[in-house]
């Protein structure tokens, strides 16, 4: 999804998309009389580059259709909706403390991009412990806050469907 904080203005993003449209007209001729000629008569990198242009426009568009998509479900968004979201933005895990579980557990010493990955990660993994502990809350009849029981059984639910891998039995394969 995209984020609604880095989102143009409607005004922009129509500017921006007309500008967009004139360019690929632009290249249309150009594409046709390139298919015209033949593939004999073109060397493959420019087909290829022909081709990765196509996608990338493709591509462009599905992102500024999910930018439109965001903003009308922002701009839909509660006032109480609307915190829980830039909240949700703003969290993050600290990086030096993923790095270094990371290095601890691998014995080597790992890229930014590793790091950035494992906490992104990390966020979806907890957002689904929280999910399913919001879960186990109402249905027990309770109200928020979460409490610790509310986490330990949402845990033992995902490991039951096998969302958690089980650490405390190692599955022999061989013998």
């Amino acid at each position: 999804m995209a984020d609604p904080a880095r989102i143009k203005t409607e005004g922009t993003f129509e500017n921006s998309a007309a500008g967009q449209d004139e360019k690929p007209n632009a290249k249309e001729p150009a594409a046709a009389e390139d298919e015209e000629e033949g593939s004999s008569g073109q060397p493959a990198s420019k087909r290829l580059k022909v081709e990765s242009e196509k996608k990338k426009e493709k591509r462009q568009k599905v992102d500024e259709d999910e930018i439109q998509k965001m903003q009308v479900l922002v701009s839909s968004f509660s006032e109480d909706q609307l915190n829980r979201y830039e909240m949700y933005r703003r969290s993050a895990f600290p990086k030096a403390a993923i790095k270094r579980l990371i290095q601890s557990i691998t014995g080597s010493s790992v890229s930014q991009n590793v790091v950035i990955a494992m906490s992104g990660i990390s966020k979806v993994f907890a957002g689904e412990i929280v999910e399913e502990a919001l879960d186990v809350c109402e249905k027990w009849g309770d109200t928020p806050p979460l409490q610790p029981k509310h986490m330990r059984e949402a845990v033992r639910r995902l490991k039951s469907r096998n969302q958690i891998p089980n650490t405390k039995y190692k599955n022999i394969l061989f013998h």
